[in-house]
């Protein structure tokens, strides 16, 4: 079961709600913002857990940092998404993957996306060039024609997390674009409310989500995941639960460094 890439797609769709905006305002939602969440050296560590019959084994760990760096002398956001299994369960499936992308400080908008997996054996590399000017994405298959405001998986984590929630309502669709595989998917999530949860790393005052999932070999689709946020200016996902084709996962935070602002959303450690 490929459990920590699977950490990295549950997290694109992490952030993506909020904001009270109408289908038509909305294809502007990802068209360049400040960054005001998140600092140029931030690390966020990720649990992965799997269940069958109800019992959780942690499987693996996910890693999510920010280092600031120059890309063709323009300022960037190096971000570096890692999924590894335990060594434990590397014999059930080993997974050790990484995505990588640079994100324009002054837009959040990418320049770069590079996706280096290796799972079961199965290995994918590949290499996104984003021309803003003249929405191409470039890759090693040729160019394709994006959306001007495509994010790729990792950008648009940190792009959403700048959102303000203040003029969300409940039920509400937030629909946004993806590049990923040489495709571009159109996606939403559901903003379903505030709600206190408590996790493995302690109990937090959160904003919740239903994302939509395409329907594939590990997901059945539809919303059947949920997602929790801190109710903080940081909007960090603390937890992420989904059914999946055998078993349930859960994602759950578990340490983090250097983020922009303290957590007030925590009510308390475990």
């Amino acid at each position: 079961m490929k459990l920590n890439s699977l950490i990295l797609s549950l997290l694109l769709l992490v952030y993506q709600g909020g904001e009270s905006f109408s289908q038509s305002a909305s294809s502007n939602l990802f068209c360049g913002t400040r960054n005001t969440a998140f600092k140029g050296d931030e690390r966020i560590t990720y649990s992965v857990y799997y269940t069958v019959i109800g019992l959780y084994i942690n499987a693996g760990t996910a890693v999510f940092s920010t280092r600031l760096e120059k890309l063709n002398n323009k300022p960037v956001y190096h971000v570096v998404g890692t999924g590894t299994t335990n060594p434990s369960y590397d014999w059930v499936y080993r997974v050790r993957d990484r995505y990588e992308s640079y994100i324009d400080t002054a837009t959040l908008q990418p320049l770069r996306f590079i996706r280096d997996v290796n799972e079961g054996g199965y290995k994918i590399k590949q290499q996104y060039e984003f021309n803003k000017t003249t929405n191409i994405a470039s890759t090693t298959k040729g160019d394709h024609k994006v959306p001007a405001c495509v994010q790729d998986v990792l950008s648009a984590i940190y792009y959403a997390r700048n959102i303000d929630f203040s003029k969300a309502k409940p039920d509400e669709k937030i629909p946004f674009s993806l590049f990923l595989d040489y495709e571009v998917f159109n996606m939403y999530i559901r903003y379903l409310g505030r709600e206190t949860i408590k996790t493995r790393y302690g109990t937090f005052r959160t904003i919740k989500f239903k994302p939509l999932l395409v329907k594939g070999t590990i997901f059945e689709g539809g919303e059947n995941m949920t997602v929790w946020v801190t109710d903080d200016q940081n909007r960090i996902p603390v937890r992420i639960e989904s059914p999946i084709v055998v078993g349930k996962v859960k994602v759950d935070m578990m340490s983090y460094a250097n983020i922009r602002y303290p957590l007030h959303s925590l009510v308390s450690l475990r």
